[in-house]
């Protein structure tokens, strides 16, 4: 070979490998992360937002109609069981049992005054038949009648500790009518709200008229919350299982919760997807202090839980469990894996990846797809 072909064979091979170089595009930057062992839970949450609720409460009412006479206490107001809470006019009932505690004095002084009677009338009954019985001078029409006026008085005696028990029966309803007067607390408490003032007229809701509680009483020892989870996950969920909750009021998850009641139908309501209410009672106390009814609320509820499985993120995982791979080289190469368990943030891996495998996290960005050249971001 000459010197002129030498040189024309090197510039060619110049150009060559210029041209190529130029047309060989620059390598995408992506985000990666390494398939790696780690905790990965099953879980299932809610569909629209839930909401905390006391695990008792009681919108109370006085049995009967009346006017406010008392009110025993205020809103905020924490209250033991069988506390007396508020009062109906009675005034009339009370002068009532002071009545009718009058009449069952009467009424046992009466009976022991026929009482002795009846016992004075048996003994001379009693007398005059050992009398005839010895002729002594009477007959026995006299012991007849003596007889006789005996029994009729112990009959009398035996009435009148029957109008003694009458008289209690008495008292007993009317104490029993004052109660009906009586609003006292079911359960210890705090007092949500009250709708009652001095002299207002209150009255029990009729039956399908509902009406405002006289007092409103929550049980704040003891919370749930109350969330809907959609009829193709229901399925999943069993009682007991545990659960943790989330509040938009406070940034930590509480994780104490277990779930305590799947409701026995599918709610229907239009235009909304078919739920199940499923309820997650918390058991820590730490996770109910400074909780309220009503604060809105966010339940996850764990299906299944490994801590050492092989996992990938969530994010970097494509349609049909697919994700990119950063090779040594920089070549983008898809992999297909066989998935276990998965959440938001993780997906098992049962098969196809290995430890320490580099999986592109930035699926979505423009360049990014298998047999592209790429770099790892710094």
């Amino acid at each position: 070979m000459n010197k002129k072909t030498l040189i024309f064979t090197l510039l060619a091979a110049a150009v060559g490998i210029a041209y190529f170089t130029l047309r060989q595009p620059e390598p995408v930057t992506v985000k990666t992360a390494l398939v790696e062992r780690g905790e990965v839970s099953a879980t299932v949450a809610n569909t629209r937002v839930g909401t905390v609720k006391a695990c008792r409460r009681a919108y109370l009412a006085p049995a009967t109609g009346g006017q406010v006479a008392e009110l025993h206490v205020k809103e905020g107001d924490r209250v033991k069981q069988d506390q007396l809470l508020l009062e109906v006019w009675n005034k009339d009932l009370k002068e009532q049992v002071k009545l009718q505690k009058a009449q069952i004095k009467a009424n046992q002084a009466t009976a022991e005054q026929t009482c002795l009677l009846a016992a004075s009338a048996q003994r001379e009954a009693d007398r005059l038949a050992r009398l005839l019985q010895k002729n002594q001078f009477v007959s026995e029409e006299q012991v007849d009648i003596k007889a006789t006026d005996a029994k009729a008085r112990r009959a009398a005696c035996t009435a009148a500790h029957e109008a003694i028990a009458v008289s209690r029966a008495n008292l007993d309803f009317t104490r029993a009518s004052i109660e009906r007067t009586l609003l006292r607390a079911p359960f210890d408490g705090v007092v949500a709200e009250i709708n009652a003032e001095l002299g207002e007229f209150v009255t029990p809701s009729p039956p399908g008229i509902p009406t405002l509680p006289a007092i409103d009483l929550l049980d704040v020892s003891c919370l749930f919350v109350s969330a809907p989870i959609d009829e193709v996950d229901a399925p999943q969920i069993k009682t007991g299982m545990s659960a943790c909750v989330s509040l938009d009021a406070f940034s930590e998850k509480r994780c104490s919760g277990t779930v305590s009641r799947i409701a026995p139908y599918v709610q229907e309501k239009e235009k909304q997807a078919r739920t199940v209410e499923v309820e997650v009672k918390l058991t820590d106390p730490r996770d109910i202090r400074d909780l309220l009814p009503g604060y809105s609320a966010d339940i996850e509820v764990l299906l299944a839980d490994k801590h050492q499985a092989l996992r990938v993120p969530a994010e970097a995982v494509l349609e049909s469990n697919r994700v990119l791979l950063l090779r040594d080289d920089g070549l983008l190469e898809e992999r297909t894996f066989e998935p276990g368990l998965s959440n938001w943030n993780y997906v098992e891996v049962l098969s196809g990846l290995a430890i320490g495998d580099k999986v592109v996290l930035s699926v979505g960005q423009e360049g990014v797809v298998a047999g592209a050249y790429a770099r790892e971001q710094p």
